[in-house]
């Protein structure tokens, strides 16, 4: 199983493109957070040294029963264990992650401990003013804790038209965003944990907000087309974040 939205592409190629840029084959990089390990085995395939992480049991089982990696390996286990174990990586990946969790501080500064002095980190979120954490996420959730009879006709017409509550990337019970983060919350959190942001893309706009995404999951060129312009587009009209943070190195 792989991507097929380009959104979801654009963000692994921005991926794969910045260890690529940074360092040589064989490099060892952390997924934290990996799901289903889609990111792992393509960094894997890029020629990487890759060890995926996650707490869902449900997701660490599906990442190892379709890896044939070599050189990519699976584990359920939490970031905080690898510190207390010696690792330290080349590069941390941390795709679709800082959302679902409500200290994202805490892993941000044990993702530090973990990555070596000139390593990467690489964080990808939902840009938390864009169009689907706006017009879907957000009332879905409003809807999801009053659990009325709006809800429950919402979740039966979901099912019909093949949506469900897992992700291509994880198959975790629970995806719920608890966190929503802006350009200058981001900046603002890679700050506070001994970050700089040195790299900041977009994804897409509007594809990925319903009725738009009936229509354009089926329709590859409509999808391209929108992440075309959330490259002209203000940033805050995106729809998610790319980013590359470096360790600030202290004087002396």
């Amino acid at each position: 199983m792989e991507f097929e939205r380009i959104a979801d592409i654009k963000r692994l190629n921005f991926i794969v493109d910045a260890l690529k840029a940074r360092f040589p084959e064989g490099s060892k990089v952390l997924d934290v957070g990996c799901g289903n390990g889609i990111i792992s085995r393509n960094v894997g395939a890029a020629g990487f040294t890759v060890k995926g992480i996650d707490v869902s049991e449900k997701a660490i089982s599906k990442a190892a029963a379709v890896n044939t990696l070599s050189n990519v390996t699976f584990e359920l286990r939490s970031a905080e264990e690898l510190v207390a174990d010696g690792y330290r990586y080349d590069a941390v990946i941390c795709s679709e992650v800082l959302e679902h969790l409500q200290e994202p501080g805490k892993l941000i500064r044990v993702l530090h401990e973990v990555l070596n002095p000139d390593g990467i980190l690489i964080v990808t979120v939902p840009n938390g003013k864009g169009p689907r954490e706006v017009l879907i996420t957000k009332p879905v959730i409003s809807l999801q804790k009053k659990n009325n009879w709006m809800w429950k006709s919402i979740s039966r017409i979901k099912a019909a038209l093949g949506y469900s509550g897992t992700t291509i990337q994880s198959s975790a019970d629970d995806l719920t965003h608890v966190h929503f983060f802006t350009k200058r919350a981001l900046k603002k959190l890679a700050d506070e944990n001994n970050f700089k942001i040195i790299r900041f893309g977009k994804t897409n706009f509007i594809d990925d907000v319903f009725p738009f995404s009936f229509f354009s999951r089926k329709i590859k060129g409509l999808q391209k087309l929108d992440c075309s312009l959330a490259e002209i587009l203000p940033h805050q009209f995106t729809g998610g974040f790319v980013t590359v943070w470096e360790k600030i190195k202290k004087n002396g």
